[in-house]
């Protein structure tokens, strides 16, 4: 008796350390990253992998209460392996109401199924922004105003946050960040040869930083910045450097990709001065 625990034991062990390296194996590396977003990756990295480890953790503990030892060579003939089934998804979070100023429509205003296709996109966007962003920005929810606009919470801080995917205007080029009034820039590129900017600059008279990144993709100019809380003054807990490392997530490009191929928002008219 005592050997056929020891033996489900060892098979429990084996199970989450394979498990562990399958369920880490594919995230991207983290080379030429800067110091701060090479630590968040690898903090991220070790927070998947002690996901996975709990959930097979508990498969494990119930084959070897039972002393239910699997075959070598499993279902698909890999010693050892067996196929844990994903958690189902979390149920999304009703929206943050924010009530429209006269004359300002918002996505109650829209016909049923337009409504339910972007608030779908939102739910997807809150869903990859939340493993994406540092945990200082908190927990981040969609409004119920506008397809392009999400609030993150933190400690009774509000931080806003606008995730755009809107057609670029005809005879427009692609922004770029210049380094005045003490706004820092980076920039990066991205699969396919995409160069991103960031900009973190001073608001608000100079008191807090708000930081966005930038980039055109296809036909569309692709937006993601996190505001200060107003009311603490305090600046957007994140860098330049994190949010490029977010929009270089092979998750958020596909989101992006659809919004592209399926646009929810008008092109911008730009008004010539004069």
């Amino acid at each position: 008796m005592g050997i056929n625990e020891d033996r489900a034991d060892d098979r429990a062990a084996l199970l989450v350390r394979e498990a562990m390296d399958r369920a880490t194996a594919d995230l991207p590396a983290l080379t030429d990253l800067a110091g701060p977003a090479r630590a968040q990756g690898l903090r991220r990295k070790a927070r998947v992998r002690a996901a996975i480890g709990g959930g097979v953790l508990a498969v494990a503990a119930i084959a070897a209460a039972g002393a239910v030892l699997l075959p070598v060579g499993g279902a698909q003939g890999v010693p050892g392996v067996v196929g844990v089934a994903a958690p189902p998804s979390a149920v999304p979070q009703p929206p943050v109401h924010i009530e429209p100023t006269p004359g300002e429509s918002s996505m109650a205003d829209l016909p049923p199924a337009e409504r339910a296709r972007l608030e779908n996109f939102q739910n997807q966007a809150v869903g990859l922004l939340q493993g994406l962003l540092p945990p200082a920005v908190g927990t981040i929810r969609r409004t119920d105003l506008d397809v392009n606009i999400y609030q993150a919470t933190k400690d009774g801080k509000t931080f806003p946050i606008v995730f755009s995917v809107r057609p670029w205007e005809q005879g427009t080029g692609p922004g770029t960040c210049q380094e005045v009034k003490g706004r820092v820039c980076r920039k990066a590129t991205l699969p396919g040869g995409i160069e991103a900017h960031a900009a973190t600059s001073p608001i608000n008279s100079g008191t807090v930083t708000e930081t966005r990144v930038f980039f055109r993709y296809g036909g569309s100019d692709v937006e993601l910045s996190v505001g200060p809380d107003d009311p603490s003054n305090t600046s957007a807990p994140v860098t330049g450097d994190q949010l490029l490392e977010v929009v270089q997530s092979a998750g958020l490009l596909d989101l992006v990709k659809a919004a592209e191929r399926q646009p929810h928002q008008a092109a911008q008219k730009i008004t010539p001065a004069g």
